[in-house]
C-alpha cells in the first residue's frame, strides 16, 4: 500500500511489466521518493523471465520459478498494481487509455511493454499460429498442446517460423519435452516431427559463424528439418506456405519472427522507427517528449541501434530508474550508453548451452549450469524480496521541487488539518471528481445528484417496504477504481441477501491528502469503480459526502425495495431441519489481504479473491429466492461460523458443516497454515464455542477458514433438499462456478453448541 503520510504530488507510471520496469520498481522499493507514486500498468500479473522460458517449456523450471510476481512486486515498492490493458495514451492530457476502466493521469509515463510479432504480415497466421508473445497466450496453447501429447499420442508435426536465436532456442526445447512426453508414456518418439522455417540464409544470422555452426549440427543430430530462404507468405489449418509456393504440412505453428511495435502506439503522436519501435535518445526519454520514456524491446535507441535481447532491457532498468527520479527533481537525466558485445548463453533443451559474444563461442554442460545460476540470481532479486521493514534508506531522500499553487496545495496537505467542515474535499475538487460520472437515473428518485440539494429525496412505491443497510471500511488494496467496485459490491450485498431491489445509496469516503489533481483522480476513480456495480444493480447514487483522511476508505448507505406481503423477505432466521446449506462463492479473503501486506501471496490468488469479491451477489439472490430459500445471509467481517450461527438461533435448528466441501480460494489454505490471519480472527475465533467436536476438527486444514473474515462474500443460504441439486446448477450457469453445498440443517438437539464440523 502507498505511504500514507505522504501527499502525493507527482505521479510516475509505468506501462507493462517488463525486466526494465521490474528493475525500476524494485529501486524506488528500496529507496523511496517522497511524494512520488509509482503505478504500474499491466494486463498480466506474472511476467516471465525471457531468460528462462525455454527452461520453462524444456520441463526443467515451473510456472512460478520463470515467472516475477508484479502484485506481489509493486506492493514491496508501494506501488499501485493496476491490472488493465493500456490502449494509447493522451500526451496533450498527460492520459494513460486503459481498456476496461477510466483513463490514468500521469506527470512522467515510461513504456516497456516488448516487442509483438507481426503475425498479420503473413495471411492467416493470426488465426492459425500461436505467437510466442504476449507469452500468456504461448503458455495456454503450449500446455493444450503438452496434453494433447499425453492423452492422443500419435503423429504430429510441429513448425517454428524464426530462425534468430528464440527460434531456435524455442524449438529445441519443444523438441526435447515432448519426445521426452511420449517416451514416458511408451510411446516412439519419432512420431514427432520438427520443422524450422527461416528467410534467412542460415539460422542465428546475428551470431557468428563458429555459433551457427554449432546450432546448425545440433538441429541436425536432433532430426530437425531446416528451411532457409523460405519466407512464410500464409498459414492456414494444414500448415504453411512459402514464398516459393510450395506448401508444408504442420499441425502446430509457433510464430517467433517479425516482431514489431504494438498497434496503438502509432496514434501517441511519439516518433517511432519503421519497425513501430518507440525512438528514444540515450536518456531513455523519447525524441518527441521529455516526459514519456521507453525501455526495453520497444525501445530503439537512435545513437545506439541494437539487437532486440533481454540483456539490454535488465540493464536499461537501473538508468531509467535514476532519469525518472532525475527528471522529477528539475535535474538532467544522465545518457546510458549500452554495451557493444554481450554474452548470449543459448540453451540446445537438454541442460546444455552454447555460448556467444562477438566472434567467440564455446558450447557445454557447465554454461548451461553456468546459464542456470545467472538465471536463478536475477529472478531471487525480485522473489525473494527484503522483509517490509528492511527496505529503504535512513538517510536523506530527494524531494520534488514545487512552485506557485502547487506549494500552497502541498503545505496545506502536510499541515495539520482542522476537524469538521475542514477536513471536507474542497467542492471543486469534488464537482470536477463527479461531473463525468453518470449514476444510474430512476423515476423514483425526485431529488438527487441529478438536482444536488441539501439532501435526497425518494419515493417508496404501493405495496413497497424499505430495506436500509450501511457498511464502511478502509482500502485493502491500492487500486481506487477496483475498491470501489468492491466497496460497491459489499454493501449491496446486505440488500440482495434479503431478496430485495438496491433503489439507491448515499457514499461516505475519505482520500489521503494531497495535490487537488490527485485527489480528483483518486475520487473519480473510487466513484467510477463503484458506479460501475451501483448501476449495474439499478441503484441510483444519489449523494454522500467526501473529507480527507490518511487512508484511503469508501461506504455506502443503501435503501432496498422489496415486496411488503408475508414471506417475501429472505432472513436468517427460518432455516428448516433438513435443508441443504448452499453457498455460493469461495471464502478466504481475509487471510489473502493479511498475507498480501506481507509479501506472502501470490498475485494469481489475490488476482482471483478481486475477482470473486467484484462479482455481484444480485443474480444469485434471486436464483435462490426462486428456489424457495428458507432463510439467507451474506457472508462479512463475522467469517462463515459467525454467520451460520446467526442463522441457527432465531431458526432453532444445528447445523452440519463438510469441511471438505468448502470451496476456498487459491492460496488461502497455504497461507493459513503460515499462521497468517486477518487482524479480525481473534474475535471471530471466539464463536468456537458454538462447535459440538472442535477437539475432532482443529487440526484440519480447514478448520481456520471457518473464522475468516470476508469482504463482499457470497451468500450462504438454506435451501430445501429436493431444490438444491437444480438450485447449484443454476448458480454455476449464472457464473458462481465455485456455488457448492457444504452441509445441512438438523434439528435442534439437546447439546448447547449448534455446529457440528464434519472433516
Amino acid at each position: 500500500m502507498q505511504d500514507s503520510t505522504q501527499p502525493v504530488l507527482r505521479d510516475i507510471i509505468l506501462i507493462g511489466g517488463g525486466h526494465s520496469h521490474v528493475g525500476v520498481l524494485r529501486r524506488f522499493g528500496m529507496k523511496p521518493v517522497p511524494g512520488v507514486r509509482l503505478t504500474l500498468i499491466c494486463r498480466d500479473t506474472h511476467t516471465p523471465y525471457s531468460g528462462m522460458l525455454p527452461g520453462y517449456v524444456a520441463g526443467h523450471y515451473s510456472y512460478d520459478d520463470v515467472h516475477i510476481d508484479l502484485r506481489r512486486l509493486a506492493e514491496f515498492a508501494g506501488a499501485r498494481f493496476l491490472r488493465t490493458e493500456a490502449i494509447g495514451v493522451d500526451r496533450e492530457g498527460r492520459r494513460v487509455l486503459c481498456s476496461d476502466r477510466p483513463a490514468v493521469p500521469y506527470d512522467r509515463l515510461s513504456i516497456n511493454i516488448g516487442s509483438t510479432p507481426r503475425v498479420a504480415d503473413s495471411a492467416g497466421a493470426a488465426d492459425h499460429a500461436v505467437a510466442v508473445k504476449p507469452i500468456h497466450r504461448f503458455n495456454d496453447r503450449w500446455l493444450a498442446l503438452l496434453e494433447r501429447v499425453r492423452t492422443n499420442p500419435g503423429p504430429m508435426h510441429i513448425a517454428v517460423v524464426g530462425g534468430g536465436a528464440g527460434g531456435v532456442e524455442l524449438l529445441l526445447a519443444m523438441h526435447h519435452r515432448l519426445r521426452n512426453e511420449l517416451q514416458a508414456l511408451g510411446y516412439d518418439p519419432d512420431l514427432l516431427a520438427f520443422t524450422l522455417f527461416t528467410r534467412g540464409g542460415a539460422v542465428l544470422p546475428t551470431h557468428a559463424p563458429n555459433v551457427r555452426q554449432r546450432f546448425t549440427r545440433v538441429l541436425a543430430e536432433r532430426g530437425i528439418a531446416v528451411h532457409c530462404n523460405a519466407e512464410v507468405t500464409g498459414v492456414d489449418a494444414t500448415g504453411l506456405s512459402t514464398l516459393d509456393g510450395q506448401h508444408h504440412a504442420a499441425d502446430e505453428v509457433v510464430w517467433v519472427t517479425r516482431a514489431g511495435g504494438a498497434d496503438w502506439l502509432r496514434d501517441t503522436g511519439l516518433a517511432l522507427d519503421d519497425s513501430g519501435f518507440i525512438q528514444v535518445t540515450d536518456t531513455l526519454q523519447t525524441v518527441t517528449d521529455a516526459n514519456v520514456f521507453a525501455a526495453g524491446d520497444i525501445a530503439s535507441m537512435v545513437n545506439h541501434p541494437r539487437e532486440k535481447a533481454g540483456v539490454f532491457a535488465v540493464r536499461q532498468g537501473r538508468p531509467l530508474a535514476r532519469n525518472l527520479r532525475l527528471s522529477l527533481m528539475d535535474r538532467e537525466p544522465v545518457p546510458y550508453r549500452p554495451q557493444r558485445h554481450w554474452l548470449a548463453l543459448i540453451s540446445t533443451g537438454d541442460q546444455y548451452a552454447v555460448a556467444s559474444r562477438g566472434p567467440f563461442g564455446a558450447e557445454g554442460r557447465a554454461l548451461w549450469r553456468y546459464k542456470d545460476w545467472i538465471d536463478r540470481r536475477f529472478m531471487a532479486r525480485f522473489n525473494d524480496l527484503p522483509a517490509m521493514e528492511e527496505r529503504g534508506s535512513t538517510g536523506p531522500r530527494p524531494r520534488v521541487p514545487l512552485e506557485g499553487e502547487e506549494a500552497r496545495q502541498a503545505i496545506s496537505a502536510v499541515a495539520m488539518r482542522c476537524g469538521g467542515c475542514g477536513a471536507k474535499v474542497g467542492a471543486s475538487t469534488l464537482s470536477n471528481a463527479l461531473g463525468a460520472l453518470q449514476p444510474v437515473a430512476r423515476d423514483d428518485v425526485l431529488i438527487g445528484l441529478h438536482a444536488p440539494d441539501d439532501a435526497a429525496v425518494v419515493r417508496v412505491p404501493p405495496g413497497k417496504a424499505m430495506v436500509h443497510t450501511v457498511d464502511f471500511f478502509r482500502a485493502f488494496v491500492d487500486d481506487p477504481y477496483v475498491f470501489g467496485q468492491v466497496a460497491a459490491n459489499h454493501a449491496l450485498g446486505d440488500i440482495f441477501a434479503m431478496g430485495a431491489e438496491a433503489q439507491t445509496a448515499t457514499a461516505v469516503a475519505t482520500v489521503p491528502q494531497g495535490l487537488e489533481a490527485k485527489v480528483e483522480d483518486t475520487v473519480y476513480q473510487l466513484m467510477a469503480g463503484a458506479l460501475d456495480i451501483l448501476n449495474d444493480a439499478g441503484c441510483a447514487l444519489v449523494g454522500g459526502h467526501t473529507g480527507e483522511g490518511r487512508e484511503l476508505a469508501l461506504g455506502f448507505a443503501v435503501n432496498g425495495l422489496i415486496d411488503d406481503e408475508p414471506g417475501r423477505i429472505m432472513r436468517k432466521g427460518g432455516m428448516q431441519a433438513g435443508d441443504v446449506l448452499v453457498l455460493t462463492k469461495p471464502i478466504g479473503t481475509g487471510t489473502l489481504f493479511a498475507a498480501h501486506a506481507r509479501l506472502a501471496t501470490r498475485g494469481r490468488w489475490i488476482d482471483e479473491a478481486l475477482q470473486s469479491m467484484r462479482h455481484s451477489n444480485r443474480l444469485a439472490a434471486e436464483c435462490l429466492h426462486r428456489r424457495g430459500a428458507n432463510a439467507c445471509t451474506d457472508l462479512t467481517g463475522f467469517g462463515l461460523l459467525g454467520h451460520l450461527v446467526e442463522m441457527t438461533r432465531p431458526s432453532a435448528v444445528d447445523a452440519t458443516l463438510e469441511l471438505s466441501a468448502l470451496p476456498i480460494l487459491e492460496g488461502a489454505e497455504e497461507t493459513v497454515a503460515a499462521g497468517i490471519l486477518s487482524s479480525l480472527q481473534p474475535a471471530n475465533v471466539r464463536l468456537r464455542r458454538a462447535i459440538r467436536n472442535p477437539e475432532t476438527v482443529i487440526d484440519h486444514p480447514r478448520y481456520p477458514l471457518v473464522f475468516d473474515p470476508q469482504t463482499a462474500g457470497g451468500l450462504l443460504a438454506s435451501i430445501p433438499a429436493d431444490q438444491a441439486q437444480a438450485c447449484v446448477s443454476e448458480l454455476k450457469a449464472l457464473g458462481y462456478h465455485r456455488t457448492a453445498v457444504i452441509g445441512h440443517v438438523d434439528a435442534q438437539g439437546d447439546a448447547l453448541e449448534p455446529i457440528q464440523l464434519n472433516p
